[in-house]
């Protein structure tokens, strides 16, 4: 099944990072849900632009002369496949729904897990320590010296 991806209509989304997540986790999480294979395919799938050139008309490589759009296969049996490439399209479509920034829940959600995955949150009400040097964490733990 093929879903488009609006970049036509909204070319400043980053549609490309809201599919994938913190880490390609938000792909996973829907790859896990429906049991299906969920590939962003077109001009734009390859993050780095000079490599897509290069690639261009390569074998296997043909859908980066198509527009951006994401790619959704399974091979489930019969009696359910069509749900699940059903169900698959509507998390993605949700997900393909340009949100302003401010009321973007997903994206929060999305910032908050890249956050724990770097060990860098920082819960709301949280209580901060005083001092702002380098030389203590967030625990009030002094870091180890080095000999110089």
């Amino acid at each position: 099944m093929k879903v488009d991806i609006p970049v036509d209509k909204y070319p400043t989304f980053n549609f490309v990072g809201r599919i994938l997540g913190p880490r390609g986790n938000s792909l996973k999480r829907v790859e896990a849900t429906t049991d299906c294979r969920v590939l962003i395919r077109g001009r734009g799938s390859i993050k780095d632009p000079a490599r897509e050139d290069m690639m261009r008309g390569k074998p296997g490589y043909e859908h980066l002369n198509e527009p951006l759009h994401i790619l959704v296969e399974a091979e489930l049996p019969v009696e359910i496949i069509d749900t699940r490439l059903i169900q698959a399209r509507d998390i993605l479509e949700d997900l393909l729904k340009p949100v302003d920034e401010s009321q973007d829940f997903f994206k929060k959600q999305q910032l908050r897990e890249l956050a724990m995955l770097n060990g860098t949150l920082r819960e709301e009400g949280m209580q901060r320590s005083g001092s702002a040097s380098p030389f203590h964490n967030s625990l009030g733990m002094k870091r180890a010296k080095t000999r110089g």
